[in-house]
């Protein structure tokens, strides 16, 4: 007998920005840990087809799954929570859903209907998160819906999770609205007229949460949780605090103490025992310090921070290991914006990158275009030549080799043909393949490709391993004619793809950590398991602050 999956609904209330993304994982993870086979979905309203083309300073992080898929940055939250590899399907957009009933009545399989919102819009919706849990063998699947309670957007995908009530059993559906408790300062009490207010819309679509997440500063009080309890016509075991911790990994923790996994597994109608001794000791290093780390993040798209939120995590998780505290500061790279080849102002540029100096380590993440990238090459060669730990992802690997070309291999005019397409070295060019494409969306070199690692190299003494996998986003790549000029002053290539057709890896072996990898290392990384370029490049800062200390 095929027992049905079970299904979590997480909605959202009264503003974004709440962390539905972090309760959704951190409901999942509870779950996992009570010895469940669980995955999360992640709902996205807008058109789009994917997050492919989004800009992150709107959108934040493009998520990288293994299959290539570019997804919403809380399927990263996912895959870190839960230790696992989802897919592209573990995102589903409006987009994709009108796309799917469009190309299906354009070969007439709905055989002269009139296609409409409901039922064939919802019919597809249940029938794509349906499709996994059934697909991956689950017994229960945590889908997160975006946006807001109220969202015009949002009403198809909320009126389909509703149906799936309706058809499952009882048993088979729970609901959690995560809503906010804000404090006025000029009362001090937390108010509830907010959950009320939105508790009410979601009724009006015709779904009763089972189980509300209140964000709010601090912990709930009694007097707050009755009244929620009361207006929202919900238990009060039911209702739980998100209140401040000093980390996301702290969140399973705080739910648990409230007994969450008890009011789901009992509407649920599942036994389970829970052990969170595991969880609770990798969640610690996230509280306990012996000291700190200060790294600065050079890149494009710092005024968002959620966009290298993969990377923050990354950070996290390396630092944590050594029990450092880890302090970013969020620098545009168009502060050191002046032109390479103004020798009138190299003494004012100079002085703009001294401020580098105070950092025991720098990273500059991924990015596309113009804006900004002068500032990255000059970053690269301070840190360079200043002997300060660098990795370069992506972007930062190409501009990085674009900063030795020029400083080390006396390429004055060196570049990337993304920024100049006349350029006499062009040691980044686009990729062969990409030249004939039209569409942007889906069309960049996507996804895992296996990498192969030089023995006798700094590569092989971080990974310990003659290959790895690691997920790609990128057009352009480095142009091997300029191979050997480069290593013979000194950069070596020690990472390959495609038969050696791609260089992934650099490394400048004299440097104290000058690393720089073609791929997105952070995607990999998990609390209790650090990415090893970024724990390597931790140490390397460790070791760089002792140092200057002494």
């Amino acid at each position: 007998m095929v027992i049905p999956p079970k299904f979590i609904f997480v909605t959202g209330g009264v503003m974004s920005g709440l962390g539905k993304g972090i309760i959704t994982s951190s409901t999942a993870k509870l779950l996992q840990l009570c010895g469940l086979q669980v995955s999360c979905l992640k709902i996205d309203p807008y058109l789009n087809y994917d997050a492919g083309t989004m800009n992150p300073l709107a959108h934040g992080e493009v998520f990288v799954t293994e299959d290539g898929g570019e997804c919403d940055m809380d399927v990263g939250n996912y895959e870190r929570f839960l230790d696992l590899n989802l897919t592209s399907s573990h995102n589903i957009t409006t987009g994709r859903i009108f796309s799917n009933v469009i190309n299906s009545e354009r070969e007439g399989k709905y055989l002269g209907q009139c296609v409409q919102i409901i039922p064939h819009i919802t019919d597809e919706i249940k029938y794509q998160i349906r499709e996994i849990s059934l697909k991956e063998h689950l017994d229960v699947l945590v889908v997160e819906c975006g946006g807001t309670v109220g969202d015009i957007e949002s009403l198809p995908f909320l009126e389909a999770l509703r149906q799936m009530r309706l058809e499952d059993e009882y048993s088979d559906t729970f609901f959690i609205h995560v809503t906010l408790a804000p404090i006025l300062d000029s009362v001090g009490d937390q108010k509830t007229k907010p959950t009320q207010h939105s508790v009410q819309e979601l009724r009006r679509i015709g779904i009763q949460p089972d189980l509300l997440a209140v964000r709010c500063k601090t912990r709930l009080t009694k007097d707050t949780i009755r009244k929620l309890s009361l207006f929202a016509n919900i238990s009060s075991d039911s209702v739980m605090s998100c209140h401040d911790v000093p980390s996301i990994y702290s969140v399973p923790e705080i739910l648990y103490e409230q007994g969450i996994t008890n009011v789901i597994l009992k509407k649920l109608n599942l036994i389970r025992q829970l052990d969170i001794s595991n969880w609770s000791r990798i969640s610690r290093t996230y509280n306990t310090y012996n000291d700190s780390v200060k790294i600065a993040i050079i890149g494009k798209y710092v005024n968002l921070k959620d966009s290298y939120v993969s990377v923050y995590q990354a950070l996290l998780h390396a630092s944590a290991k050594y029990s450092k505290k880890i302090e970013i500061d969020w620098i545009d790279s168009e502060k050191f914006e002046i032109p390479h080849n103004n020798i009138q102002n190299s003494g004012a540029l100079n002085e703009k990158l001294k401020i580098l100096d105070i950092y025991d380590g720098i990273i500059v993440p991924g990015g596309f275009g113009s804006r900004g990238s002068e500032g990255i090459i000059n970053t690269s060669n301070y840190a360079r030549e200043n002997n300060i730990p660098y990795l370069g992802i992506c972007f930062g690997f190409q501009l990085a080799i674009i900063a030795f070309a020029r400083g080390v291999c006396n390429l004055s005019d060196a570049n990337t043909t993304e920024i100049n397409q006349n350029t006499n070295n062009p040691v980044i060019i686009y990729m062969p393949e990409q030249q004939k494409l039209t569409n942007y969306g889906g069309t960049m070199r996507l996804g895992s490709h296996l990498i192969e690692v030089d023995l006798n190299s700094i590569a092989y003494k971080i990974y310990n391993n003659i290959s790895i996998i690691r997920r790609h986003r990128h057009r352009y790549e480095f142009n091997q004619n300029y191979k050997e000029i480069m290593e013979n002053n000194g950069m070596k290539f020690t990472g390959y793809s495609d038969n050696k057709k791609r260089i992934e890896i650099f490394e400048i072996p004299e440097h104290i950590f000058y690393f720089g990898i073609q791929y997105h290392g952070e995607f990999h990384s998990r609390p209790g398991k650090p990415e090893p370029s970024f724990e390597h490049f931790i140490k390397a800062s460790i070791k760089n602050k002792k140092k200057k200390n002494n």
